[in-house]
């Protein structure tokens, strides 16, 4: 390293024992050219990086790194290349350290302000306000101090009132026993509703008023001063103690107004929704169809255009209760004029048809069973058998347990198992004609029964011969099978000549009620205005002219 030396014409020897001064303009600042000679000592340390610079060169290695391969690159691109999963594994690495370092939010229990026993804790507990749930109570019974004297005798109250509820199943007499009336009472009470009503004809959740008195001695039930409850829908009842100490029953008439509801509307796409849209009540729709259904098809006879009228039984009291009964009424107008009049009658109270009154006429059957046909009459391949033969019937497709209804009046001639057919019932009808119905679950009546259009017969079943649950339903004429779709019942006058005219004004006065007229406000009592005019008007002067 000692060029300067040479340029100065200094002599260098190897192991020369003199030694060597530099100067400072002799030591070389710019690094050696390539054909410059370097002397080392064999004794210097060569020059090392310290831990912190090697730190920071792997530090710089592996950001160098880490930009070259592009650990979290757009996931919205390359979707299922290597850089794409790349980017994946690194999501979900980060995602599980995040999740494995999530805080913990356990309780703390950090200590009081002062340290409290138990029984103080108790005593705090007892005079707070806390939910019962959390043990909370109703307050300490603290021990009486010698400042307390206790009473000789605790006044009673005067009078108790009290509702008590007549629940289903419970009796008149041990009701009033448990609201705590006496059981002379209880017999005198029971003797006076007994005068108006029968006490077993009053109605489970029936809600009753007492008032109870003072008691005439110790130790005994409190007096009964007062009881009242409703009745009937247009009577109140109540007992009441008089001035000479003994009970009377007090009646409470209410005003109840009886104008039948009457609901008219057109037919539109469904008659159902229509009476519903236009106010019916449900309970009343469904005898409205069923009545109409066993004279007219709902789906093909009744048009869109065609008006339906229907006639209520309907009751309103002075207090407000609404009470609707059956249907009195069904009808179905075309163009003005009545295709269908059927008037609620007799001691059954059945539907007759307005022209029960004249002439016999032919009445198409209605549907035995609410569903859909899934086989009709003529030949098939029988699905359990395997081969074709006559199918004798209509199959009404159904949910099981389905009520299954007679198409007309008639009188049951079977009713048991019968082969194939499995739980069967057949029922004969006027004019030779019959039907049948098979497969049912259960069967609703006995041979030699007389049933009704439209009474329930049995339900839906899969009994026999049968891949799931259905109606088998058969016509027969004069003992041979017909195909039911389409046959038709002769109607005959069911009305008596003596009740013709009769249910003739019974019709008349029914189709004079305004459609809504039930639904208007009720006309005052004569009471009402009596009550309404003071004492003191009645002594003021009357002016005369």
């Amino acid at each position: 390293m000692f060029k300067a030396l040479e340029e100065s014409g200094g002599d260098i020897r190897h192991g020369a024992g003199d030694a060597v001064v530099l100067s400072h303009a002799h030591v070389l600042t710019d690094p050696p050219a390539a054909d410059e000679v370097w002397l080392r000592c064999p004794y210097d340390e060569p020059d090392r990086p310290s831990l912190f610079e090697r730190f920071s060169q792997r530090c710089q290695q592996f950001e160098a790194w880490c930009a070259h391969v592009d650990l979290a690159p757009d996931l919205a691109s390359d979707i299922g290349s290597r850089k794409w999963m790349r980017g994946l594994a690194t999501l979900l690495g980060l995602s599980a350290a995040a999740i494995a370092m999530w805080p913990d939010f356990s309780k703390v229990e950090a200590a009081t302000a002062m340290p409290v026993e138990h029984r103080e804790r108790d005593e705090f507990r007892s005079q707070s306000i806390a939910p019962l749930a959390f043990g909370a109570d109703s307050g300490r019974h603290m021990g009486a101090s010698p400042l307390v004297r206790p009473l000789a005798q605790v006044p009673e109250r005067p009078s108790i009132q009290l509702v008590s509820t007549l629940s289903q199943g419970d009796s008149f007499s041990r009701m009033l026993e448990r609201a705590g009336v006496g059981g002379s009472d209880i017999t005198r009470v029971s003797e006076l509703i007994g005068n108006a009503m029968p006490v077993e004809d009053i109605a489970s959740g029936t809600q009753f008023d007492i008032t109870l008195g003072k008691r005439p001695e110790p130790n005994a039930s409190r007096a009964l001063d007062a009881i009242g409850f409703r009745a009937r829908f247009d009577l109140d009842l109540s007992i009441e103690r008089g001035d000479d100490g003994n009970l009377a029953l007090v009646r409470h008439p209410i005003a109840v107004d009886e104008t039948p509801l009457r609901i008219r509307g057109t037919v539109g796409s469904s008659l159902y929704r229509s009476a519903r849209n236009a106010g019916a009540p449900v309970a009343a729709i469904q005898p409205y169809l069923q009545a109409v259904d066993k004279y007219l098809s709902l789906e093909d006879d009744i048009g869109a255009s065609d008006e339906f009228d229907m006639i209520v039984a309907y009751k309103r009291s002075a207090k407000g209760e609404r009470q609707v009964g059956k249907l009195l009424y069904a009808g179905i107008e075309r163009d003005g004029k009545p295709r269908l009049q059927l008037l609620r009658w007799g001691k059954d109270g059945q539907m007759f048809s307005a022209t029960a009154l004249s002439k016999p006429r032919s009445v198409p059957i209605g549907q035995p069973v609410a569903g859909r046909i899934t086989s009709r009459y003529g030949m098939r391949r029988h699905p359990i058998l395997g081969y074709v033969r006559m199918h004798s019937g209509i199959d009404f497709g159904a949910s099981y347990g389905s009520p299954i209804y007679a198409v007309a009046d008639g009188t049951v001639t079977y009713a048991g198992r019968h082969g194939g057919h499995g739980k069967y019932v057949r029922i004969q009808h006027t004019g030779g004609l019959g039907t049948g119905y098979g497969h049912m679950s259960r069967i609703a009546v006995s041979s030699g029964s007389h049933v009704r259009a439209g009474q329930v017969i049995g339900y839906v079943g899969s009994t026999g011969l049968s891949t799931g649950p259905h109606l088998h339903f058969e016509a027969y004429r004069n003992g041979h099978t017909i195909n039911p779709a389409g046959i038709s019942i002769v109607s005959r006058p069911q009305i008596d000549a003596k009740e013709r005219d009769a249910f003739k004004a019974r019709l008349k006065s029914l189709l004079t009620v305004e459609p809504g007229a039930a639904l208007g406000p009720m006309a005052a009592a004569p009471s009402e205005h009596a009550e309404a005019e003071r004492e003191i008007d009645r002594l003021a002067p009357k002016k005369i002219g």
